[in-house]
């Protein structure tokens, strides 16, 4: 398989806000203008098509990441650089991914983007953080529900600190040194 057509999961975790799906976006742009066959699974889209009526529950959390995992994989085996802009707040949701990545012999990167709460209710792209602060919304991930930080992901992004086309670069990079590209 040429370069161009080797698949691929490229997990983006942190918390709301924090620019995953931004960078997926940025990252997308370059890779379909190389020539590769992408795909962004937007947690927000997923949920609304494929996970709809699930809660906020952590089961249900899991069961999310776990139908976004499985169609990531499947896109990943035919060819296709899967780019997952995704919350996936707890570490054995991620880790249940990877093995299953790994056990069909699937490319799998994890990303964290790791933009600090405080930066990401300054941002507040969906009125997630106002909401909570107002009492609106209870459950918000790394404010009054868990997010557990990568503790060893592939890459670490410090998105607060630099531009989109620089996160998207380091993602890039990354990818080319794994021979992904």
């Amino acid at each position: 398989m040429n370069a161009t057509g080797q698949g691929a999961t490229i997990w983006l975790t942190g918390l709301p806000s924090a620019g995953k799906t931004t960078i997926a976006r940025a990252l997308a742009t370059r890779l379909t203008g190389e020539g590769h066959r992408v795909e962004v699974l937007d947690g927000d889209e997923i949920r609304e098509f494929l996970s709809a009526g699930l809660g906020f529950s952590r089961a249900d959390r899991h069961t999310n990441v776990q139908r976004i995992g499985f169609v990531a994989q499947l896109l990943a085996a035919h060819g296709v650089k899967a780019l997952v802009p995704v919350i996936a707040p707890y570490a054995d949701s991620r880790e249940a991914v990877r093995k299953r990545h790994q056990a069909a012999g699937t490319a799998y990167v994890e990303v964290h983007v790791a933009t600090p709460v405080e930066i990401c209710s300054e941002r507040d792209v969906k009125g997630l953080y106002a909401k909570q602060a107002a009492g609106e919304l209870s459950g918000l991930t790394g404010v009054d529900d868990p997010y557990e930080i990568p503790a060893d992901p592939d890459l670490r992004i410090a998105a607060h600190e630099q531009t989109v086309e620089d996160s998207a670069a380091a993602l890039h990079a990354l990818l080319r040194d794994r021979g992904l590209l």
